[in-house]
């Protein structure tokens, strides 16, 4: 896990970083996507985690309630 995260962080630092100041018919430019992705793909992945995240907190205090209506003897 530690050898793909640092093999993670040095891709994206080339990528978002030092690719710019490469010249455009560089060999290396092929190994990237394009650099409008260097910016939505950790957007995307961002919004997805927060999502996932907000969606568990919703399903545990949805159960948490439903177990107190209960036991209270309410409908939720």
């Amino acid at each position: 896990m530690l050898f793909i995260a640092g093999f993670v962080f040095i891709y994206y630092t080339i990528w978002a970083l030092l690719l710019p100041f490469l010249s455009s018919d560089s060999p290396v430019q092929s190994l990237f996507p394009a650099r409008e992705w260097a910016i939505k793909l950790p957007l995307l992945i961002l919004l997805s985690g927060i999502s996932a995240v907000g969606l568990f907190f919703a399903r545990v205090m949805l159960s948490e309630a439903r177990k107190k209506a209960v036991k209270g003897g309410k409908k939720v």
